[in-house]
């Protein structure tokens, strides 16, 4: 499988077989090999922003 490939699960309950997409197809549809069904591929998640406390200037960070 190329790096930059993702694997999605088909949602068919009959089918559920697990397809490899390139990550150009996030957000897209795209069809099932196995069974013909189509299938949204999730868009990329943003990635969370540090929070204020986590990243603390003096090294410490929060208390456990």
């Amino acid at each position: 499988m190329p790096p930059t490939a993702i694997r999605i699960m088909c949602p068919n309950l009959r089918c559920r077989a697990i397809l490899a997409v390139p990550e150009k197809a996030r957000g897209k549809l795209v069809k099932c090999k196995s069974c013909g069904g189509s299938i949204r591929v999730p868009a990329a998640r943003p990635e969370p922003a540090p929070r204020p406390d986590d990243a603390a200037p003096d090294g410490k960070g929060r208390a456990a």
